[in-house]
């Protein structure tokens, strides 16, 4: 079983002691799109990535010092609510060592990371069009290359967006490809809905139970409850599975910088 995420926007560089840190798989290509993203100057990443002037001259800084050179382990380093669901500080070095092996982050840079795969820091989304013909694209730069790194895998537990999961789950023809959705109770309409926050953050929060418990069995997967969350089967799908909360219970988990 393999489990697919997507990187963040937000960063904060950090390796736990101990752990050493592996090449990225396309470290080649993210030098050739740095490379490209470091000629770029303020005006046009800040109308690419449609940021404010100050934060496309914080990108254009963290552009120029980015490098080979490890800065961080990619599970470590990324923030957001989806790593605010996966709790990765409470991951023992047994949980790590799983994750390293059952995890792959999707990444408009890097393309497909392992945890601990060492990165350093970087803006870039994988729907961004960059003012360059041969990066304008790039879920066609990166063609069939994330699902070639996964093809002898069986099944594959979908917790990306919709944004990245057009990189990869295109290309997979093998594998039995499961996504899960997450539901929460609108107190104004009395019906579920989805809220993208409370969504993101479930989708970390159940790679962390995923990890955890060590899962393999696709029928195990109805167990997940954390959060407020149980499995609902009159809006689930085999391939598709549903989880609905009354109340969400990842309040207070949403730290993206700290």
């Amino acid at each position: 079983m393999m489990i697919l995420i997507h990187s963040s926007k937000t960063m904060k560089p950090t390796t736990p002691n101990g752990l050493a840190l592996s090449e990225p798989v396309y470290i080649a290509n993210a030098q050739e799109i740095a490379k490209y993203l470091g000629t770029l100057r303020t005006n046009e990443i800040q109308k690419t990535m449609g940021v404010s002037k100050n934060l496309a001259i914080e990108v254009e800084e963290i552009i120029s010092q980015w490098s080979t050179v490890s800065k961080g382990a990619a599970m470590f380093s990324f923030r957001g609510d989806v790593y605010s669901g996966l709790q990765v500080d409470s991951f023992s070095n047994q949980d790590i060592a799983y994750a390293n092996d059952h995890l792959r982050i999707i990444s408009g840079l890097y393309g497909i990371l392992r945890p601990l795969d060492a990165i350093s820091p970087y803006r870039l989304e994988m729907a961004y069009k960059l003012p360059n013909a041969k990066f304008k694209n790039l879920y066609k730069y990166w063609g069939t290359n994330l699902a070639d790194t996964i093809s002898n895998e069986s099944i594959i537990i979908n917790l990306t967006s919709e944004e990245y999961s057009k990189a990869i789950i295109p290309y997979i023809e093998k594998a039995e490809v499961i996504t899960p959705r997450f539901y929460t109770l609108s107190p104004k309409t009395n019906k579920y809905t989805t809220v993208a926050v409370h969504s993101k953050i479930a989708r970390g929060a159940f790679s962390h139970w995923l990890i955890k418990h060590r899962v393999k069995e696709t029928k195990k997967l109805k167990d997940f409850n954390a959060l407020g969350y149980k499995y609902d089967a009159t809006i689930s799908k085999e391939s598709q599975p549903g989880f609905v909360c009354k109340e969400f219970g990842g309040k207070g988990l949403s730290v993206r910088l700290k």
